[in-house]
């Protein structure tokens, strides 16, 4: 059994998140083989664990070091990810009559979005597993992410993005050095061109869920949440969900400092926002085995949305279903408006992937699913300047 490491690390195991066959911790690993599926990390989680075990000197998602899979301090690559700020949405909150409306705001991160909290956990994994090439296919913000921290680990870094995405994703990645290919299509072609291209094992592939690593750093955003709320969870949380991994991060922390004993056992309502051009949550909500049949993805204008065939899905509906949480899809056209509208009120320039979780939330007080007394909090993933060339 591994217990504590020179970083403070209480990593127990990594194993199957469908059959629970264990992995080797020391070694490379991707995905779960034996079903398929993605690998995810344990933690020896003890209710006698006090608080005093976050680290407030350390301004980043490291001061939860000890619930991240890194052995050793010296492997850390860190910008500074993580401690975005949440606020009370007070404008908006007052149009649609909901006092308890909150935003935890992502777009101050390093290359700014959440990605960054993801790519300093892997990236950090890289460096302590001496790995130094690796690949990814992207539909945007993850690519310069993984270029700006391979930049600071001396790590190679090959980026697969859709064409059409806006200039400024391929940009950054080619600022940071990283090499960049343009593929027609969305994230799914391009994964096919990565698949292509490591045919001899020659990079590390870092497509979402397809290592265990990512969802680590994207975790502490639950962490983060409930340390805001003083360990009381809000009623709601809107996420916009594309590959997947902030959907069950979040809700991987949760259960976690259930086991520390840190929070109640009473949860928020996950709710999970597409983009009616892609939206294959809800079409596998409505038919898990089938939904891929009919399902024909388009482009969003919010790029983070446009994941047709989530590999995490699996995981995606275990937390709407534990949750006791729902699928809700905006239109392109109201999301556009949203930005701006959002934008206008509150002096924030959302992304359209964060709109799209404002829309939500309209919809569901319409439907009265959300109540006026609940407490709200809508995830914005990432900064409204890299989509402007998407939204105007």
């Amino acid at each position: 059994m591994i217990n504590r490491y020179e970083s403070g690390s209480l990593v127990n195991t990594l194993y199957c998140s469908k059959c629970l066959k264990t992995y080797n911790l020391n070694e490379i690993q991707t995905f779960a083989t034996c079903c398929d599926k993605p690998l995810v990390f344990s933690y020896h989680l003890e209710k006698k664990t006090s608080k005093t075990i976050i680290n407030n000197d350390i301004k980043s998602i490291w001061r939860y070091a000890s619930f991240l899979p890194i052995l050793s301090i010296k492997n850390i690559i860190s910008l500074g990810e993580g401690l975005t700020p949440t606020s009370k949405i007070e404008i908006l909150g007052k149009f649609i009559n909901h006092e308890h409306l909150y935003l935890k705001d992502e777009s101050g991160n390093p290359t700014g979005s959440f990605k960054a909290r993801g790519l300093s956990v892997a990236v950090s994994k890289l460096k302590e597993l001496g790995i130094q090439k690796c690949i990814i296919p992207t539909a945007g913000n993850a690519g310069g992410a993984l270029a700006a921290y391979c930049a600071k680990a001396n790590i190679e870094a090959t980026i697969i993005i859709p064409r059409h995405t806006p200039k400024v994703f391929k940009d950054e990645c080619a600022i940071y050095g990283a090499h960049l290919i343009l593929v027609d299509g969305l994230i799914n072609d391009c994964g096919t061109k990565a698949k292509a291209l490591n045919k001899n094992g020659d990079y590390f592939d870092m497509s979402t869920l397809k290592e265990p690593y990512r969802l680590e750093g994207k975790k502490i955003m639950g962490y983060e949440i409930a340390e805001y709320f003083n360990w009381d969870l809000p009623d709601f949380i809107f996420y916009p969900a594309g590959g997947g991994t902030g959907l069950i991060g979040i809700w991987k922390a949760f259960q976690e400092m259930i086991a520390l004993g840190w929070i109640k056992n009473k949860l928020p309502k996950m709710i999970a926002v597409q983009s009616s051009n892609c939206a294959p949550i809800k079409e596998a909500y409505k038919d898990s085995i089938n939904w891929k049949e009919k399902f024909n993805p388009e482009p969003s204008i919010a790029n983070g949305l446009a994941v047709p065939y989530p590999f995490g899905m699996d995981l995606m509906l275990n937390v709407i279903k534990e949750s006791h949480g729902e699928v809700c899809t905006i239109e392109e056209e109201k999301i556009k408006e949203t930005v701006h509208f959002f934008s206008q009120k509150e002096g924030i320039l959302i992304s359209p992937e964060g709109a799209a979780t404002f829309m939500a939330l309209s919809h569901l007080k319409n439907k009265g699913t959300v109540g006026k007394e609940d407490r709200v909090l809508l995830l914005n993933t990432g900064s409204g300047y890299k989509y402007i060339e998407n939204v105007v």
